[in-house]
C-alpha cells in the first residue's frame, strides 16, 4: 500500500459502528507490517477519533507492532504449562543463536523474537511458533535444528 495516498475506510462495514478501531489498526498492520505513525494519524483524521485515544488502543494489546518485524516472526509461549516444560531454555537458546532479546529483530532481518502469555498449545509444551507454524515439545538442541530449517529456507 502506498503510505502517500489517501486511504478509503468507507468500504470497512465497521465504520461508523462502536469497535471499528481495532479493526482498522488489525487492517493497518497487515498492510504495513507494522503501525506507523502516518497511518495512525490517517486513522485518526479519516475517523475523528482522537490519536490519544488510538495510541492507547494499540499500546494496551500486544497484537499491535510499532516497529517492523522480521521474515519470520518467533513467538515463544511462557504460560504455566510451557513455562514448567522448559521455556525459560528455549527463551536462552533463541537469544543465544540469534542474538536478539524479546522484541527485537535479528540484523539480517530474518527473524524477530517475542515472548507471549500463551499461544494454546499447552499438550505440546514447551512450544514456539514461527509465522503460523507451531512447533511443540521442543528441547534447546529442537529448537537450533528449527532456526536451521529457518535459515535454510525450508520453514517447517
Amino acid at each position: 500500500m502506498d503510505p502517500t495516498r489517501p486511504y478509503d475506510f468507507k468500504h470497512l462495514h465497521y465504520v461508523g459502528q462502536e469497535g471499528r478501531l481495532i479493526p482498522l489498526l488489525q487492517q493497518a498492520q497487515a498492510e504495513d507490517g507494522y503501525l506507523t505513525r502516518e497511518r495512525l494519524l490517517r486513522i485518526g483524521d479519516e475517523t475523528g477519533i482522537p490519536l490519544t485515544q488510538i495510541y492507547g488502543v494499540a499500546t494496551f494489546y500486544a497484537q499491535f507492532r510499532f516497529k517492523p518485524v522480521g521474515k519470520n516472526l518467533l513467538r515463544v509461549c511462557h504460560g504455566t504449562a510451557c513455562h514448567v516444560s522448559g521455556a525459560k531454555e528455549l527463551t536462552e537458546e533463541i537469544e543465544g543463536q540469534l542474538g536478539v532479546a524479546n522484541g527485537e529483530t535479528t540484523q539480517d532481518g530474518l527473524f524477530t523474537m517475542e515472548t507471549v502469555s500463551c499461544l494454546g498449545c499447552c499438550s505440546l509444551a514447551p512450544v514456539i511458533m514461527i509465522n503460523e507454524t507451531t512447533h511443540g515439545n521442543l528441547t534447546p538442541a529442537g529448537v537450533k535444528k528449527v532456526l536451521r530449517k529457518y535459515r535454510d529456507g525450508e520453514k517447517k
